[in-house]
C-alpha cells in the first residue's frame, strides 16, 4: 500500500515553485508515527512505519502520485521585507485526501537544500523536530487551528549549528502551506497574474462559499481576517506565544504553522518573549493581536490589484475588512475568557472585569494555566480558594479577586458542577511546559533517550484530564528550572 497522492499546487505554473527531490537521510531511523493522524488521513500506519513508508519519508524513494517541490514566498521578517524566501529546507511531498473528504499537504520539513536555501543547509535538527511535533500536537489536542506532525525520524549524519547536533526530519500535515508571503511574492514581482491565479487556488481551496460571493476577492480577504483573529485570539487563551509572527510564518488556511521558538507562559505577563531573536519584543505574548493585523495589512495590500482597478477605491475596501479585525479578535477573546471563568452570559462591563483580572496576575506572578484550572474547583466557597490563593504574591489579592469573579458569577444558570466541568473543559491541566520540552530535548539529543518525548507527548495530548500519576508535569518550574529563551530551528 502506498499513499494516494493528488497535487493541486505542483500544477500550478511553474513560477510558483521548483521541483526538487528530498535530501536522501543516510541511514533513517523511525522515532514515531502519528497513528490517529494517519487514520485521519486514510493513510495506513504500518505501512508508514515500515520499510517503503520509511524510505519515502527519509527520500530515499519517491512515492507513487508524489511532485516532490519547494515552494516560493516572500515575507517581512521582523518587520523587515525580503522579497524572496520560500521553503528553504522543507519539501512538498503532494497532497493527500483525507477520510473526511479534506485535502491536506505532506511536507518534510528539513528534507534538504532547495534553490531557495539562501545559503543554508536545508536540514533540522533533532531538538526543533521533537519541539514542533510535540507543540503541534498538544495545540491539536486543545482544538487550536494548527498544522499536525505525521512522523519524525533521525536521519544518521549530523548537522552543524553552534555544534554538531543530531539531524531530523519532521512529515508535516497542513490545509496547506500558503502564506500571506506567497501573496506577497507575486505583489513583489507586480505579477497580477500570478496573484489571481494564487487567490483563485486559495479561495477553491480554503473558501469554497467565496467563489459565489459578489465580490469573491474581498470575500476571500474578510475570511482570512475573521479567521486569523479568532486563531490568535484562542492560543492567547491558552497562554501560547508564537515567537515568530512574521508575514511567511502566517497561514492564509489560518492554521498555526512555522513552530520555532513559540513557547507557553508560565506566569502571566503580557510583555513575555521567549525568543532568542527578539530583542526588541516585537512578538511579545500582548503583542500577538496588534502583529496579526500588521500582518493582515500587508496581506490586503497585496489583493488591491484584484479588489479594484481604481486604487483609492481598493485602498478603501482593504480598510474596511481590515476595519473588522480589532471587535472580532476581541470579541472571541471575551468570549473565550467568559468561558475559562464559567461565566455562560455576557454582562455589561465584563471586559473591564477581565482587565483587572488580567492585572492581577500579572502583579502577583501568577501562573496562566494553573489559575484557571484551580478556579474550577473554587466554583463555590470553601476547601477550593486556597490552591488559588497559593499562586498569589499577595494572598489578599487572590480574595479580593474570588470575591469579585464569585459577585459577577452570582446570576450564572445551572449546578456549580456542571459549571466546574464545563470550565474544566477549556482550561488545560497540562500543556507543554518550556522547562519540560528542554528535559525531553536533552534527553533525546544528548543520551538518544526518546521516552520523555514518548511520555511528554502522550501527557498533553489529554491535556483536559486530571492525570493524578503525572500531577509534577502540571506544576510550573522551579526558579533554576526556569527556560528564558526558545531558538529557531533553522
Amino acid at each position: 500500500m502506498t499513499m494516494g497522492f493528488d497535487n493541486s499546487y505542483a500544477r500550478l505554473p511553474d513560477r510558483f515553485f521548483a521541483r526538487v527531490p528530498p535530501m536522501q537521510a543516510p541511514q533513517p531511523a523511525l522515532i514515531r508515527v502519528n497513528e490517529a493522524l494517519c487514520a485521519d488521513l486514510g493513510i495506513d500506519p504500518q505501512w508508514l512505519a515500515g520499510e517503503e513508508g520509511l524510505r519515502m519519508l527519509a527520500g530515499q524513494s519517491i512515492a507513487p502520485g508524489s511532485e516532490p517541490i519547494a515552494t516560493a514566498y516572500a515575507g517581512h521578517q521582523f518587520g523587515n521585507f525580503v522579497p524572496q524566501l520560500g521553503d528553504g529546507r522543507a519539501i512538498l511531498l503532494g497532497e493527500v485526501i483525507g477520510a473526511q473528504g479534506q485535502r491536506r499537504d505532506v511536507q518534510l520539513k528539513g528534507g534538504g537544500r532547495t534553490p531557495f536555501s539562501r545559503g543554508g543547509d536545508g536540514r533540522a535538527a533533532l531538538g526543533p523536530v521533537l519541539r514542533e511535533y510535540l507543540v503541534s500536537e498538544a495545540m491539536a489536542a486543545m482544538g487550536i487551528p494548527t498544522t499536525r506532525a505525521l512522523a519524525a525520524l533521525t536521519t544518521g549524519e549530523p548537522v552543524y549549528r553552534e555544534t554538531a547536533l543530531p539531524g531530523a526530519v519532521l512529515a508535516r500535515v497542513a490545509s496547506s502551506h500558503i502564506r500571506v508571503g506567497t501573496f506577497q511574492y507575486f505583489a513583489a514581482r507586480r505579477d497580477v497574474d500570478g496573484l489571481r491565479i494564487l487567490a483563485d487556488h486559495v479561495i477553491a481551496r480554503h473558501y469554497p462559499d467565496a467563489a459565489d460571493a459578489p465580490r469573491p476577492y474581498r470575500a476571500l480577504l474578510d475570511r482570512v481576517i475573521a479567521g486569523q483573529a479568532d486563531l490568535i485570539a484562542r492560543w492567547m487563551l491558552v497562554g501560547f506565544i508564537h515567537g515568530v509572527m512574521n508575514t511567511d510564518n502566517m497561514s492564509v488556511a489560518c492554521e498555526t504553522i512555522d513552530y520555532g521558538p513559540c513557547a507557553f507562559m508560565d506566569s502571566y505577563d503580557p510583555a513575555t518573549v521567549f525568543s532568542s531573536i527578539d530583542h526588541a519584543g516585537r512578538y511579545a505574548y500582548g503583542n500577538q493581536p496588534g502583529i496579526g493585523l500588521w500582518n493582515l495589512t500587508r496581506f490586503a495590500e497585496t489583493l488591491l490589484p484584484l479588489l479594484d482597478a481604481d486604487e483609492a477605491k481598493a485602498i478603501a475596501d482593504a480598510e474596511e475588512a481590515l476595519s473588522f479585525y480589532a471587535p472580532r479578535f476581541l470579541d472571541t477573546q471575551l468570549r473565550g475568557f467568559r468561558a475559562k471563568l464559567g461565566l455562560g452570559q455576557e454582562r455589561e462591563g465584563d471586559a473591564e472585569f477581565l482587565t483587572g483580572l488580567l492585572d492581577a496576575m500579572t502583579a502577583n506572578q501568577v501562573d496562566f494555566t494553573l489559575f484557571f484550572r484551580c478556579l474550577a474547583d473554587a466554583i463555590e466557597p470553601g476547601q477550593g480558594d486556597e490552591p488559588v490563593r497559593e499562586l498569589f504574591v499577595d494572598p489578599l489579592a487572590a480574595d479580593e479577586l474570588l470575591a469579585r469573579w464569585r459577585d459577577r458569577s452570582a446570576s450564572e444558570q445551572g449546578p456549580a458542577a456542571e459549571r466546574r466541568d464545563a470550565m474544566r473543559r477549556v482550561n488545560p491541566a497540562f500543556i507543554p511546559r518550556n522547562h519540560r520540552v528542554e528535559e525531553m530535548i536533552r534527553a533525546a539529543v544528548d543520551k538518544g533517550d526518546f521516552a520523555p518525548f514518548e511520555r511528554l507527548l502522550h501527557i498533553v495530548s489529554h491535556p483536559f484530564e486530571d492525570q493524578p500519576e503525572n500531577q509534577a508535569y502540571a506544576a510550573p518550574p522551579l526558579e533554576h528550572e526556569r527556560v528564558l529563551a526558545t531558538f529557531c530551528g533553522t
